[in-house]
């Protein structure tokens, strides 16, 4: 068994392979290969002729992030002891992936691994997509260190640590590749978005753990196939979130927890349609009605655990950001 592999998912992400994979093949250690959900750009022919050498994993249709993922780690189970999901928009840094394989193999206690997630398009800032570590309010929502929602912190060195977090993000995270079949992988009902918090939250429940390490960085572009202008996004963030807290939650913490939920999300709802953003407020309540569909085929994948208090003791991350005013995480 080979000890690790690079595995990219495209989706007619041709431009971003163009951009980004000569520096992930050049600066990368480990073996990479692109899981193409049938895109129809040419990317697959880009990939043979321009990067030969690039192992490709052809999938039959576009199964989104969430499914997509878990047929190509599939193909190659068995095959290698880690593997490091990487989004196509990433720019690497020098021995990026041996650092953070070495640093999994030395504690073999944790399954999986962020390194420091930059902003490509704001050089020295953080990128939204886990940033310096993630973690989950008391209501189930996500919060870096490094970003609260729309405000991004300047990286002046102060998440350079190694600590334990609540979540990976996917835009790169190094897995126990049988820990991520194990456990079942990501939950196909999600598509795309927030399937790995509900992933990461899957391992805590069984007492594993997550570790952030500051000391390896990459630069993520984000929004790379789906813009977050796109009322699509905000129907999978709503409807994605609400799947994890069922997936998650007994029975009555989730009802307890949902009652507030509903509140906030009305709420959203209501300021989308000030901000004459309609379609955004529609998918709020699209999501609300695909999540009661949706919930029912659930697949019990993990132990039932009241949801624990989050590392700063947050209860609503968005109470502390939009009504106290709180924009950074060293502030909460």
């Amino acid at each position: 068994m080979e000890r690790a592999a690079i595995v990219i998912l495209n989706y007619n992400g041709k431009e971003m392979l163009q951009k980004f994979l000569p520096s992930v093949i050049r600066l990368s250690a480990f073996p990479v290969y692109v899981a193409d959900n049938a895109s129809t750009d040419g990317s697959v022919d880009f990939l043979k002729n321009d990067f030969p050498d690039v192992r490709l994993l052809l999938l039959d249709r576009n199964y989104g992030f969430a499914d997509g993922y878990n047929k190509a780690l599939q193909k190659i189970r068995g095959e290698f002891e880690y593997n490091i999901l990487l989004n196509s928009d990433v720019e690497v840094t020098p021995s990026w992936d041996t650092k953070l394989i070495s640093w999994l193999i030395s504690h073999p206690d944790v399954v999986a691994l962020q390194p420091k997630i930059l902003s490509f398009q704001n050089p020295g800032y953080f990128d939204h997509a886990g940033a310096g570590g993630g973690f989950l309010d008391e209501l189930g929502y996500p919060y870096c260190r490094g970003r609260l929602f729309e405000t991004l912190e300047k990286d002046n060195g102060q998440y350079d640590d190694i600590i334990p977090v609540e979540w990976a993000s996917g835009a790169c995270m190094a897995v126990k590749a049988e820990e991520y079949h194990k456990y079942g992988g990501f939950d196909v009902r999600f598509f795309a978005h927030m399937e790995e918090i509900d992933l990461c939250w899957r391992w805590r429940s069984h007492g594993k753990k997550i570790y952030y390490h500051g000391g390896v960085l990459i630069r993520h572009v984000g929004a790379a196939t789906l813009s977050k202008s796109n009322p699509k996004k905000t129907f999978l963030n709503f409807r994605n979130s609400l799947l994890m807290l069922h997936n998650n939650l007994p029975e009555g913490e989730f009802v307890r927890v949902y009652g507030k939920r509903v509140l906030l999300d009305v709420l959203a709802a209501v300021t989308f349609v000030m901000q004459g953003k309609m379609p955004h407020a529609t998918a709020v309540a699209k999501a609300h009605r695909s999540f009661f569909t949706l919930k029912s085929h659930k697949s019990d994948l993990a132990p039932k655990l009241t949801m624990g208090k989050s590392k700063k003791g947050v209860k609503s991350i968005v109470w502390e950001y939009y009504f106290k005013g709180i924009k950074k995480y060293s502030a909460l």
